[in-house]
């Protein structure tokens, strides 16, 4: 049996949905109680000291998880509001004529920050969803000294393909062209250590592969460029000093913190946290591996099918699967057999986690063969 099975709340079902919400850990009700409740219910002082440990707590997860320090980690509400904090903070951004590079198979919420961000006269110019985003001279192609920032996935959610992301931030360090890293589908299962690899701002998220529920994002700012971002959306979690109350004076915390902004919340980070430090402890190479082992049975069986990426070098930690005519019908299958898949416009999505084994991946291929003729 797998090892990690026993540690993840499964509900009894065939789970292969982790690119869009992870298991929670059977650990993670009673964590959140000690760390989150606890404090406010059994004692009569007031609890933000030990909540606020809940944020250093989840800073702390995350240097471990990608090898930075934990200072240069900003808790935030969700990816979309991280990024137009970036636009906004930079003077370099809000100028006429800003040239943005990303592509046209983003996540479309990514797009729609930056339309709004960005000055009116800004253009975004994306790379054509008919290209192959998983070669890096694709990139170098569209990235010159007319971009001023370029925003790269590092996995596509709806392709199952990796980006080359160390030739694209090492071309635009070059070219001196401002990087926005998004993992929000590869953190915890598609390796990434800040030192080797160092764009300027990384966004990521909790909910998918790290298994931490929604609403704990966080931004990661490189030491490099922090000094010159001013947001613009702040409050006293910004200031230097929180505690200063004086509303005359506000001066910008010196690390990626001034990116917080008002009185936090607390609740999702407390999840997160705890799940973060498992991940961290596991090593996303570790999990890598066994994803990989997973989605290789699914190919070897459907190689015919699959549209995703079939080399381990180009493919995220989903794949995907177009049956054509036969899709819905496979898909009603796979939801009475209490199997979890689901399908976009490309094909159907499946991700096996590490608390997946061999005998998931061979239950989602019977039923698959037995409504595929």
């Amino acid at each position: 049996m797998n090892q990690h099975k026993n540690d993840f709340l499964l509900a009894n079902s065939n789970y292969l949905l982790n690119h869009s919400v992870g298991r929670p850990l059977k650990t993670a009700e009673d964590a959140f109680k000690e760390s989150f409740f606890a404090p406010w219910q059994h004692s009569g002082k007031e609890p933000w000291g030990s909540w606020l440990d809940i944020i250093s707590n989840f800073q702390l997860a995350l240097s471990v998880l990608f090898n930075a320090p934990a200072e240069q980690f900003c808790p935030q509400v969700n990816l979309s509001s991280s990024l137009t904090k970036i636009v906004m903070s930079l003077a370099s951004l809000n100028k006429e004529d800003v040239v943005i590079l990303m592509s046209e198979i983003d996540f479309p919420s990514m797009g729609f920050a930056l339309q709004k961000a960005l000055p009116k006269s800004a253009k975004i110019r994306f790379i054509d969803k008919s290209l192959d985003i998983t070669n890096a001279n694709v990139w170098l192609e569209h990235l010159n000294k007319e971009v001023d920032l370029v925003f790269i996935s590092n996995a596509y959610s709806n392709t199952g393909q990796l980006a080359p992301v160390h030739e694209v931030i090492s071309q635009a360090k070059e070219l001196g062209v401002i990087s926005v890293l998004d993992i929000a589908q590869s953190a915890g299962v598609i390796p990434l250590n800040l030192q080797d690899v160092s764009p300027d701002f990384m966004l990521g998220s909790s909910v998918k592969w790290l298994c931490g529920g929604p609403g704990a994002a966080y931004l990661w700012v490189n030491p490099n460029i922090v000094e010159q971002c001013q947001p613009k959306d702040v409050g006293w979690f910004s200031h230097e000093n929180p505690f200063e109350f004086d509303i005359h004076n506000f001066s910008y915390n010196q690390s990626a913190m001034k990116f917080w902004g008002g009185t936090p919340s607390i609740t999702p980070f407390a999840l997160a946290s705890h799940s973060i430090h498992y991940f961290a402890s596991l090593g996303a190479s570790y999990v890598r591996a066994h994803n990989q082992k997973m989605i290789d049975l699914i190919v070897d069986e459907f190689d015919a099918e699959v549209i995703s990426p079939i080399q381990r070098e180009t493919r995220s930690g989903t794949v995907i699967l177009n049956f054509k005519d036969k899709q819905k019908v496979i898909m009603d299958a796979l939801g009475v057999a209490n199997i979890s898949v689901d399908a976009r416009h490309l094909g159907m999505r499946v991700s096996a986690h590490i608390y997946n084994d061999a005998d998931d991946i061979q239950q989602f291929i019977d039923v698959v063969k037995q409504n595929y003729s």
